[in-house]
């Protein structure tokens, strides 16, 4: 088993935010390359969300805020990567089969290198700006998943009226 991010959902403010939401439990990647080829003017409304925050989830290829480490498969890996390479060339141009197959093995294999030192269950969030010369930069933060412990303190306690 390898370690690989997966859509999650809270809420369903995604359905609200992007144009089209990842289903939850998707392999993902960060999908920057979407946006390489915008001029930052084209990038508003539902797709400055999606740059701004959106995890590209490889099955709907729609984004998620969130996306968690977890094991998967190499033969969901390899339908990931199938995915994602017909998807580069079908929506993205790329100019044959070997080019989108290398620029998927690239996209997949940086996300796997964001899961490599970090727990199960830990969730991951992207931040996406350009740099002053007008680069896609891209910053994470994690959330480690609970220990067990609840993660928040007692306020009250119910007693019984009998009591």
């Amino acid at each position: 088993m390898r370690k690989m991010l997966r859509t999650i959902r809270f809420d369903g403010t995604d359905e609200r935010v992007f144009e089209t939401a990842a289903a939850e439990d998707e392999i993902a990647v960060t999908g920057g390359f979407a946006f390489a080829g915008l001029h930052p003017d084209d990038v508003t409304g539902k797709v400055r969300q999606a740059f701004a925050n959106g995890f590209l989830g490889l099955g709907s290829f729609g984004r998620a805020t969130f996306a968690s480490v977890a094991e998967v498969t190499d033969a969901d890996r390899a339908a990931a990567h199938a995915n994602l390479a017909a998807h580069l060339e079908d929506e993205y141009g790329a100019p044959n089969r070997q080019a989108a197959e290398a620029a998927a093995e690239d996209e997949l294999t940086f996300a796997e290198s964001l899961c490599a030192d970090v727990e199960i269950n830990t969730v991951f969030t992207i931040r996406r700006t350009r740099d002053d010369a007008g680069e896609i930069v891209e910053e994470f933060r994690t959330i480690k998943a609970p220990s067990g412990e609840p993660m928040h303190a007692r306020i009250w306690t119910l007693v019984d009226d009998d009591a």
